[in-house]
């Protein structure tokens, strides 16, 4: 969702990436987990602007703007600076505006989603003619969520993130996510898993509907829950919150603490996040839907 707002300046939302399911499968010799991932992306994210400038900045903004670090180890920040380093004449002073939307450390990838916009954007404001393989091998550097979130659309993803199956058909999924403030350490959760040679995916068949995609989860698992619920026990409020408002599916979200519900109907999504909205007002909680193709 490119956009161009004058000729020198161009913005794009940086979506919310949803572990539908999340299997823990093995551990390299290099530390880095094996995974087996239903991934999905909501129609609701962070905000990213670029424009030409004369000389670099960037600022922040938005309810989660104030959390972050403004130096260089941001996300948005490396993925300037690495998308210079490959392209040097082109990359030209920019200003980077990033309107924070997304809980920080919480499971649903905002800053690997901030990286990936951050190289689509510059890439389409310096006119640089980069590859999409070319582009995800500069955002693994980034993170092992950066490439799939490139992609933005549905996808399988194994291996640490890099091995990439998009889904050319899957149905529109109105969800709430639902996070209670907390953040939690993908390091910590993944130093406190009890196993981690679990069983890939299974084998997935044609899915055309919410229940489709409800019967099929129900074979999956989130294997990073127990770990994140071990070392975060609130994680099971925000759980227990979301499965009082009728849902068809509740989840936790990569390594927490942003859960996830699915409805029948985006209206039963918006009246599930207005009545958690009343009984929780300090949480952030937002009805959404998942991106499919084209939307």
């Amino acid at each position: 969702m490119l956009d161009s707002l004058e000729r020198n300046t161009f913005s794009l939302i940086a979506p919310a990436k949803i572990n539908l399911a999340l299997h823990v499968t093995g551990r390299r010799s290099d530390g880095y987990h094996l995974l087996d991932s239903l991934v999905v992306f909501a129609h609701f994210g962070d905000k990213l602007s670029v424009k030409r400038a004369s000389a670099d900045s960037f600022e922040m903004s938005g309810p989660f703007g104030r959390h972050l670090p403004d130096d260089g180890s941001n996300l948005v920040l490396k993925a300037r600076d690495a998308l210079r380093q490959y392209f040097p004449e082109q990359a030209t002073p920019v200003a980077i505006h990033l309107e924070k939307y997304l809980p920080i450390a919480s499971g649903i990838g905002g800053g690997s989603s901030d990286a990936a916009a951050t190289l689509r954007a510059l890439t389409a404001l310096w006119g640089i003619e980069a590859e999409p393989a070319q582009l995800a091998e500069i955002g693994l550097l980034l993170g092992a969520d950066v490439p799939m979130c490139l992609h933005g659309q549905p996808l399988v993803a194994r291996g640490i993130g890099e091995d990439i199956e998009r889904l050319g058909s899957f149905p529109h999924l109105p969800m709430v996510l639902a996070n209670n403030g907390v953040s939690i350490s993908t390091p910590q959760v993944f130093a406190a898993l009890e196993r981690r040679d679990n069983p890939p995916l299974p084998a997935m068949p044609a899915l055309s509907s919410v229940d489709d995609v409800c019967v099929y989860l129900a074979e999956t698992d989130n294997h990073l829950f127990s770990a994140t619920e071990k070392l975060t026990p609130a994680i099971g409020d925000t759980m227990k919150a979301l499965q009082n408002t009728a849902p068809r599916l509740v989840r936790m979200s990569g390594s927490g603490g942003t859960c996830f519900a699915i409805y029948d109907s985006d209206s039963e999504a918006e009246t599930a996040a207005a009545t958690l909205k009343q009984s929780k007002p300090d949480w952030f909680v937002v009805a959404t839907h998942s991106i499919t193709e084209g939307n």
